[in-house]
């Protein structure tokens, strides 16, 4: 298994994103060629994929910014095919992206997870991520 960040946006990885994030959620519309592109162009954004024997089975965002209190990171949109679930495409595909963000001497690696995606929740506190007491607040724009 191999981790990659995507330097292009090719029909396969449109293809790809658009297979994989309705296995993460239901409600996001699918992306245009131009929205991925918006990402894989973006300075700030990495996004990575997993492949196995060739084939992308799961992919990961990382962003990254700077602030006033340092260098800090964001993981999101972490999915892995369910056919390939439970082969440790999750826990390259994080490893891979706190070493990107080691090597941008990132302060601090955030993430949420749904509480019952058990085994993600299982992985994250594995890779040393560490449950915070806060609330997390989402304002909607349309």
């Amino acid at each position: 298994m191999i981790v990659e960040e995507a330097m292009e946006v090719s029909a396969e990885l449109v293809d790809a994103v658009r297979r994989l994030l309705p296995q993460l959620s239901a409600s996001a519309a699918a992306p245009t060629h131009a929205d991925i592109e918006r990402i894989v162009q973006s300075g700030a954004s990495h996004l990575l994929v997993a492949r196995d024997g060739g084939s992308i089975v799961g992919m990961l965002t990382l962003v990254i910014f700077p602030i006033p209190t340092g260098v800090r990171a964001w993981i999101e949109d972490v999915v892995v095919d369910a056919q390939a679930r439970g082969k440790g495409v999750g826990e390259v595909l994080n490893r891979a992206a706190l070493e990107i963000a080691a090597r941008a001497d990132v302060r601090t690696v955030d993430l949420t997870s749904r509480a019952n995606r058990e085994a993600a929740n299982r992985l994250y506190r594995r890779l040393g991520f560490e449950p915070r007491a806060t609330n997390v607040y989402r304002y909607t724009l349309d």
